[in-house]
């Protein structure tokens, strides 16, 4: 998401730096984008994140910093809660004192749990189901409390699912696209877990709307296509492109989660009524530029070359 918001900001005419201690993406992601004097690596609760803003001193910050690959947050839950509350907490106060005129702090769906009402508005009751969910529900309140204690001008944005050309984790799309790739068989886990899925310029070109639309400080904005599929169909979507027919599948039980969320499908109307968008690409295109991506990108995502180094 981080790459694809570069893009589209660059697009924009914006000067745009990309602060990122890349633990999980790629600075090679944005060769011929940005310069490389604009790409500073560092992490955001380090001193380096301050010394970068007084010196680029930016109008505008989009925080996408987090760690958020959920299975992780069951073996590391202090470490979520430190990056995503604590990494918080320093964005926030350091673009205070700089003078940032917006920060647009990206959260998650995931911090509503399994959906309670169709569509889930931003009214939804929250209810997290994993230590990740909780570490961004957390943020998210920090984000308003500090709003209104000291008039920290952000917005949160809560996206629903995001795919698309570089994938820095094994997530669903990504990781049957990989296993299509070497085989008809998938491995998967739940499959009746139902997403709300939105391609990844889609959800850039909405939080570059976000930048510019004004008096919005404090309020939280879902992003999302309003649709919902359950994996076991996105599995058969995929391999048809992939494969031209239906994939094989069987439930591999350790890639079931302890407590997971049945079903998350977004109403975005407050970000329509706000700004005019709506998504642009189909799920069957989408999905098509994603696979086209992996092929041309020697079919591996940046975390398979990250494992195996």
């Amino acid at each position: 998401m981080g790459s694809a918001l570069v893009r589209a900001l660059v697009k924009e005419g914006y000067e745009v730096f990309a602060y990122d201690n890349f633990t999980a993406g790629s600075a090679s992601n944005l060769k011929g984008v940005i310069g490389r004097d604009n790409i500073i690596p560092g992490d955001v609760e380090s001193w380096k994140f301050m010394k970068t803003l007084s010196l680029t001193k930016p109008d505008i910050a989009y925080h996408l910093a987090a760690d958020p690959y959920i299975p992780l947050s069951y073996d590391y839950p202090e470490r979520f809660m430190r990056t995503n509350f604590q990494g918080t907490l320093n964005v926030l106060m350091t673009c205070k004192t700089f003078g940032v005129n917006r920060i647009i702090h990206f959260s998650t769906s995931e911090v509503y749990g399994s959906a309670q009402t169709i569509p889930m508005s931003e009214e939804h009751p929250t209810l997290p189901q994993s230590a990740y969910g909780v570490s961004k529900l957390a943020a998210d309140l920090l984000c308003r409390v500090l709003f209104r204690e000291k008039e920290v001008p952000v917005v949160i944005a809560r996206p629903f699912n995001c795919y698309g050309p570089r994938e820095t984790h094994p997530y669903v799309i990504p990781e049957i696209i990989s296993q299509l790739a070497k085989s008809k068989e998938l491995i998967l886990g739940n499959l009746g877990a139902r997403r709300d899925f939105t391609y990844v310029d889609d959800m850039a070109r909405a939080a570059c709307m976000l930048a510019s639309k004004g008096g919005i400080e404090g309020e939280v904005i879902n992003i999302g296509s309003g649709k919902d599929y359950a994996v076991e169909e996105i599995a058969h979507r995929i391999a048809l492109i992939m494969k031209g027919g239906l994939a094989r599948i069987s439930v591999d039980s350790s890639r079931l989660r302890p407590y997971d969320v049945s079903r998350l499908v977004c109403d975005s109307s407050k970000l329509r009524s706000l700004t005019g968008w709506k998504p642009e690409v189909t799920l069957e295109d989408g999905l098509r530029r994603t696979i086209e991506w992996y092929k041309e990108n020697g079919h591996m995502w940046e975390w398979e070359r990250r494992y195996q180094s």
